[in-house]
């Protein structure tokens, strides 16, 4: 009976940005999967292993060594790669920059809104025949990000509950004047890469929160110098064992029953009347019990 928890599907997938590609080194019991999907390949391998008791599945969103770029990343791989071995409740590790004083480098941020500013990211898995429209109202899980925060506090680190993340294209940072509007607009972190991330994990009637790990603030603070790779990097090394201890605590709490309705995000969302064989046969891992209905 020691080994059967190796059997088990990883039904918690975590996906890490930059600076944390060494996630997976609290795993014991570790495999490496490469996992083929109808939309190409993801950033990695997925990394497979037990955290606290519960069987656990790491992605490293840029790939190990930071190779990809936000633009370039294959999304949709990478959501329907973590589907396709069992995860059921994403948590995505992101850097962020702040747009507020009150969220300062070191802080921990967990959104409950994103504002997309990406341009030219697939965002979809519903195409080519099939179309679905999905309530993206409140796209995080409320239960993933209370208890993400709660796991914070624990932790010891200063969380912020809500507020808005605004993804950038990238992979520039952004304007000053960009910026300050964005600060108008009132949203609270900036990043590059949860989307479409939120938009595909709903899709995929996965359970996502983000846990933003503040880096800077932004370029519109007057009294603090231009983002910089530099002092980014820095703030990333001392936000890597607090994101660890988070992820560490907040695990075993997210086993079992979902309590939310993210596992039905698709019941009322396909409205195709005819899904093509084709289609069909390429997202049947999503649309399940919908495809034999059509």
């Amino acid at each position: 009976m020691a080994h059967s928890n190796t059997m088990k599907k990883p039904t918690i997938g975590v996906i890490g940005g930059s600076g944390l590609y060494e996630m997976e080194e609290g795993l014991t019991r570790v495999k490496e999967v490469r996992v083929s999907t109808p939309f190409g390949s993801p950033s990695d391998a997925v990394i497979i292993g037990d955290l606290e008791g519960v069987r656990v599945a790491f992605l490293a969103r840029h790939g190990r060594g930071h190779r990809i770029s936000p633009s370039e990343i294959n999304y949709r791989a990478n959501i329907y790669a973590l589907k396709k071995i069992g995860v059921e409740r994403i948590i995505s590790v992101s850097a962020v920059g702040s747009l507020k004083d009150s969220h300062q480098p070191g802080h921990v941020v967990i959104p409950h809104q994103f504002i997309d500013q990406t341009k030219r990211r697939a965002s979809t898995f519903f195409d080519k025949g099939v179309v679905a429209h999905v309530a993206l109202a409140d796209p995080v899980c409320p239960d993933v990000a209370e208890k993400l925060a709660e796991a914070v506090r624990k932790s010891s680190g200063t969380v912020h509950e809500g507020g808005s993340y605004l993804c950038i294209e990238g992979p520039q940072f952004s304007t000053r004047a960009e910026s300050v509007l964005y600060r108008q607009w009132g949203a609270d972190i900036i990043g590059m890469t949860n989307l479409p991330e939120a938009k595909l994990a709903r899709e995929a009637e996965l359970c996502y929160a983000t846990m933003a790990l503040v880096t800077d603030y932004d370029c519109w603070h007057p009294s603090h110098d231009a983002v910089t790779v530099e002092a980014v990097i820095e703030t990333l090394h001392r936000n890597v064992a607090l994101s660890r201890q988070v992820i560490r605590t907040a695990v075993p709490t997210l086993i079992g029953d979902r309590p939310c309705a993210c596992g039905n995000a698709l019941a009322c969302a396909v409205i195709t009347s005819k899904i093509p064989p084709q289609a069909r046969k390429r997202l049947h891992l999503l649309l399940g019990r919908m495809a034999k209905k059509t």
